[in-house]
């Protein structure tokens, strides 16, 4: 059984952002756009995938929002056209895309069943500043993951993300690459599933490389537990970032959901007692694997 628990990063947030590097931009068209999807056309599925694919009458409206299930995307609208594939949740998934210009914001619904496993652990990060990284780093438990005493050893787990997208768990992590390329700048999302994650803390961060005059964004991780399942539990966690390589920790993983400063703390008979100090330390590792 997968235990989860959310921990923001205790960090002073950046100066306000400048009019130009605020908010997702709208397209220019004074009429309300016209969204239509292709895909899904709902009804029932198997496929683990869910493509999301459709267009919009005004082409200058880039990115649209993407719901599924609740959860957020920013998705690039090339010339008045959208796809990606995601990871289909098992039973219901509703899927809301909306486009905005200046004459207002058209929607477009489909809801597809899909006959799938649920999953027990997913993890999306999205931007909402296009052309800077906000990548996604993953660490997952190995048995060298505590050095006997109960602490978390960062430098010791998995590390998982751009250049090392392979979990030796069997998790899946998706790049940003929604048109063809490695990995691009943008809006993301960045994903993270594992069908049957094995015990243990899971720690989730993102590492921000703004460009250009695209100073500040603010990070936004949906976690997803036991997706599927009467014990599903979602949870929300935003982050303003401004800082060129700045590392926040947006996730550690055991049960439930601790958020420092709103939840009670965690009991440390049960949790590691170095948390911030492993943050700490997580922040320098990313650093010299980015740097690599």
């Amino acid at each position: 059984m997968v235990e989860v628990v959310v921990a923001l990063a205790l960090a002073v947030a950046g100066p306000a952002p400048r009019p130009r590097d605020a908010g997702v931009p709208v397209g220019q068209g004074t009429s309300p756009p016209v969204v239509r999807l292709t895909s899904p056309s709902g009804g029932w599925s198997v496929a683990r995938m869910l493509k999301v694919e459709g267009t919009i009458s005004d082409s200058t409206v880039d990115p649209v929002e993407v719901s599924i299930n609740g959860d957020r995307y920013l998705l690039r609208a090339r010339g008045g056209h959208f796809s990606r594939e995601f990871p289909a949740a098992a039973g219901k998934n509703v899927v809301v895309v909306r486009g905005t210009n200046r004459g207002g914001t058209g929607e477009a619904q489909a809801t597809t069943y899909a006959q799938v496993a649920p999953m027990p652990l997913r993890a999306v990060l999205t931007s909402d500043t296009d052309g800077v990284y906000t990548d996604l780093h993953v660490y997952e438990p190995t048995a060298a993951s505590s050095d006997g005493s109960g602490k978390l050893v960062p430098k010791a787990m998995a590390h998982v993300f751009w250049a090392n997208t392979a979990s030796p768990s069997g998790g899946t992590f998706y790049l940003n690459e929604q048109s063809g390329g490695f990995d691009e700048p943008g809006y993301g999302p960045y994903l993270y599933v594992h069908r049957a994650p094995p015990r243990g803390i899971y720690l989730f961060a993102t590492n921000y490389w703004p460009s250009g005059d695209k100073a500040h964004t603010l990070a936004t991780l949906n976690l997803t537990l036991f997706e599927g399942t009467p014990g599903e539990q979602r949870r929300v966690v935003r982050v303003p970032l401004a800082t060129r390589g700045t590392t926040r920790v947006l996730a550690y993983s055991k049960a439930l959901v601790y958020v420092p400063g709103q939840d009670p703390l965690p009991d440390p008979h049960a949790w590691p007692a170095n948390l911030d100090q492993a943050a700490r330390a997580l922040g320098d590792h990313i650093g010299d694997a980015a740097g690599d």
